[in-house]
C-alpha cells in the first residue's frame, strides 16, 4: 500500500491498467496522479485515488519509466537453456500486492519446454494461486504466458491454472516465508 517512500507519478498518456485485487481492466486517463507502491518484474503497482492498479511493463512509458528490453538467447540455444530462461522469466511475475515472485511463492508446480515440429518451442506451465477466489488469477496467468512468450523461439506458452494440490505456505521458498513472516 501507499507509504511515505512510495514514488509519486503522473500519467503522461491514457493507460490500460488492472484494478487490484478485483482484476478488472480499466483505463487511467492522462494527468492522473498516483504513487508507485511496487515496481518488480517489469510491471508496476500504482496507488491512484484510493485504489491499487497494475501497470504492465509495456505501458511503463505512461508513468515515465522504461519498458523492458527484448530478451535474447545465445545462437543455437538448446532446450535446457530455454528452460533456464523460462524459470528466470517466471521469477519476474509478481502478485501486485505481494513483493514475492510466483516461483518463490510456490505457485508454479511445473514448467516443461517441448520442441515443436516447426523448430520453435512450446512451454507448458502448471500453476496455482494462494487462494482459489483470487481476483488476480487471470492476470497472473496472462503475465506468466506473456513473459514466457517473450523468449525467442517460444511460439506458445500453455498456462494451466490448477488447484490440486492446494497451495499452502510450506510451498514457499525459505526466503519468501521469511519475507512474509510465515516461518
Amino acid at each position: 500500500m501507499y507509504s511515505r517512500s512510495s514514488e509519486p507519478v503522473r500519467f503522461e498518456r491514457d493507460c490500460a491498467a488492472v484494478l487490484v485485487p478485483q482484476g478488472e481492466a480499466v483505463n487511467l486517463p492522462a494527468g492522473s496522479v498516483g504513487y508507485v507502491t511496487q515496481a518488480l518484474g517489469g510491471s508496476y503497482t500504482v496507488f491512484v485515488e484510493g485504489n491499487l492498479f497494475r501497470i504492465a511493463g509495456h505501458d511503463a512509458d505512461a508513468i515515465g519509466k522504461e519498458p523492458p528490453q527484448p530478451l535474447q538467447l545465445p545462437e543455437g540455444a538448446d532446450d535446457d537453456t530455454v528452460e533456464q530462461m523460462v524459470w528466470k522469466q517466471l521469477r519476474t511475475c509478481f502478485d501486485p500486492e505481494i513483493p514475492i515472485n510466483v516461483v518463490d511463492l510456490g505457485l508454479v508446480y511445473e514448467a516443461v519446454v517441448k520442441p515443436a515440429d516447426d523448430g520453435s518451442r512450446l512451454v507448458e506451465v502448471r500453476m496455482t494461486l494462494t487462494a482459489p477466489a483470487c481476483g488476480m488469477g487471470d492476470i497472473l496467468v496472462d503475465d506468466v504466458r506473456d513473459k514466457i512468450e517473450m523468449i525467442p523461439t517460444v511460439s506458445e506458452a500453455d498456462v494451466e491454472l490448477v488447484f490440486d494440490p492446494p497451495w499452502n505456505r510450506t510451498m514457499m521458498s525459505e526466503a519468501a516465508r521469511l519475507e512474509t513472516g510465515m516461518l
